[in-house]
This record gives structure tokens, C-alpha cells and sequence, in this order.
């Protein structure tokens, strides 16, 4: 792709953002805590996705304790052109998610926001980070957002660029206030063909007050990558073993089987797999900006990059893709 066409795809993170690739690099697995991974071929993927032009890397402190930080901080190392970097703090210990009774000033404490923002430009060997977002939420601390006046007072100081919310799974759209407020720059979502629930309300919300929105999840934790199978084993401390634990899977696949029974019918060509569908169709819906599939090796980082460039699903295939949306509740709880 030429510099021309990749500069005509990008899009406006939040009203005074930068302009980003709308497939982001996400790294959670970069972390270890998808299964073994090698720090070479995170590095060899990142340098893969940042060459077809992704220009968005997001991570966190807890992916790996710091590990994914300080691998993207290895690969960037070696290149001239500088990413937009985005990370999260996470809050100190408590239940996660966080109950309505936390105190946003107990779980989110000044002091322990500043060193935390402190070791995050360590860690990844910059002097500002472009994205700094509380890991989660809870609309209990709509009423006294002091953790979001902290980080705009860090905002001021140059530390960090851009301010963010990552949504909890349990109640996205306590991120509306803050957001109606401008308190926030930007807000990390979920929304995939199983999870569209963010096109009720905060999708159009974040779209009028001019919020960047970053789309997490959009293959489900992999499995609208299709390649999960009844008798998947996930390795032992895989994230994902926890996910899809007892008739997860089972349900999963064949709701999946029922979304490639609408593509088969569609007949839009060979290019258009399962995973390709599933990450543009996120990257489709009015008010994202960005959608971050995970990406752990050089074949992914093409394969996922490379919906950038196919045209946006057929409108009419579009609106039957919504009727995969399933109302599953939380299963980090344990559902």
C-alpha cells in the first residue's frame, strides 16, 4: 500500500487526537498470558504490523506484569518512526470489577496513580505516553471522578497525551458520564458479533461528544478466529481456559456455525474469512475509530492488517449479522 492510501484510511482519535491505522496492534498476548510466546516472534510481529502500516499499539501493565511493555519497547527500539502508544494502570487491589461500594480515591489514590504513570514511561522508554487509560470502572465513581482530575493534571504536565477509560465488562456504559463530561478522551470497548450491545447507547454517545473509541475483543477471544473446535484444549494458565471453562465453547460454536451459514449465503469471495468478517465488521460501526485484534506472530499481524483494505461489509449483510447478538451475561463472573 502506498503512503497516500495509507494516509487516507486513518482516522481522528477523539477530537484533538492523533490520526491512527484503524486496525490496532493489541498485545495482551504478547504479555504470556495467552499460552507460551516468544519474545522474538512478538517482536517480528510488531515490526510486521508497524510496516503495513498500523501506527496504534495497545497494551497494559498487568499483560505479563510489565512484560508486553518492555517487548514493545524492545521492538520500537529498533525503528525510527514512533507509534502511538496506548496503556493502562490498572487499580490497586480489590475486586475486579469493581463493586459499587469501591472508593474511586481508595482503588485509583493520587500517589499511587503518578508513580504508577511514572513506571509505565519507564517501562516503555518514553517520555510521554500518547494513551493512558484506567484499566476499569464503575459508574459508582461518576459522582466524584477524582482519578480522571489526576490524570488531567498529568495530561498538563506533558506525562501523558490522551486520556482513557477501558469499560468494564459488566457495565460499559458507566464511561458515558465522563465522557459527556469531556473528561475523557478516549474509551476502550467491547463490541464484536456476539457482544453489540455498545451500539445502544455509548457508540452514538462517544460519536456526538467526539470521543476516540479503541473496539477490544472483536474476535471473542479468538473464537470468531474459527479456529476452535469442540475438543480445544487451551494450555494451563491460558487466559482463555477460564473464558470458554465448561459449556462455554460448546455454545460458542455453534452460534459460530450459524454465522457461516449467513456467510456462505452471502458469497462474498474467498478473501472474506470468518475473522476478517467478524474485524470488519467492528471497524464499520459509526463512532469507532480503531479495532486491536490481538497479534502474536507475523501472520496474524498481516492477516488482521489486511481488512483495513477490503471494502465495508454489504449493507445488507450487515444488518443479519445483528441478529448474532448474544445476551450471555458476564462470564468472567463466572456464568
Amino acid at each position: 500500500m502506498s503512503a497516500s492510501e495509507n494516509q487516507s484510511m486513518l482516522r481522528k482519535l477523539g477530537r484533538s487526537g492523533p490520526l491512527v491505522h484503524p486496525i490496532g496492534f493489541g498485545a495482551w498476548a504478547l504479555g504470556g498470558q495467552w499460552g507460551n510466546q516468544d519474545d522474538g516472534e512478538s517482536v517480528r510481529a510488531l515490526h510486521k504490523a508497524l510496516d503495513l502500516g498500523v501506527n496504534l499499539i495497545d497494551t497494559a501493565a498487568v499483560y505479563g506484569d510489565g512484560r508486553s511493555e518492555r517487548v514493545i519497547a524492545r521492538a520500537l527500539a529498533e525503528r525510527s518512526e514512533k507509534p502511538i502508544l496506548a496503556t493502562k494502570t490498572p487499580p490497586v487491589a480489590g475486586p475486579w470489577p469493581p463493586t459499587p461500594w469501591c472508593d474511586a480515591s481508595e482503588r485509583y489514590p493520587e500517589k499511587y496513580l503518578i508513580e504508577n504513570v511514572e513506571e509505565r514511561l519507564r517501562t516503555l522508554n518514553v517520555e510521554r505516553i500518547d494513551l493512558l487509560q484506567l484499566h476499569t470502572w464503575t459508574r459508582a465513581w461518576n459522582r466524584d471522578p477524582k482519578p480522571l482530575e489526576v490524570l488531567a493534571k498529568l495530561k498538563k504536565q506533558g506525562k501523558i497525551g490522551l486520556i482513557g477509560i477501558c469499560t468494564p465488562e459488566q457495565d460499559q456504559n458507566s464511561v458515558i458520564g465522563p465522557m459527556r463530561l469531556g473528561l475523557v478522551d478516549v474509551v476502550q470497548v467491547i463490541f464484536n458479533l456476539f457482544d453489540q450491545e455498545a451500539a445502544a447507547g455509548l457508540l452514538p454517545e462517544a460519536a456526538r461528544h467526539q470521543a476516540g473509541v479503541i473496539v477490544r475483543v472483536p474476535l471473542d477471544e479468538g473464537s470468531l478466529s474459527g479456529k476452535y473446535h469442540s475438543s480445544h484444549k487451551f494450555p494451563e494458565g491460558d487466559f482463555r481456559a477460564r473464558y470458554f471453562e465448561g459449556d462455554r465453547l460448546t455454545r460458542t460454536l455453534t452460534r459460530i456455525d450459524a454465522i457461516k451459514a449467513d456467510l456462505a449465503e452471502a458469497n462474498l469471495g474467498p478473501e472474506w474469512t470468518l475473522p476478517r468478517v467478524a474485524i470488519r465488521y467492528a471497524m464499520d460501526q459509526h463512532g469507532v475509530t480503531a479495532v486491536i485484534p490481538g497479534m502474536r506472530n507475523i501472520a496474524q499481524a498481516i492477516d488482521n492488517t489486511s481488512v483495513a483494505n477490503l471494502p465495508q461489509l454489504p449493507e445488507e449483510l450487515t444488518k443479519k449479522l445483528r441478529r448474532h447478538n448474544w445476551l450471555r451475561g458476564v462470564w468472567y463472573g463466572g456464568k
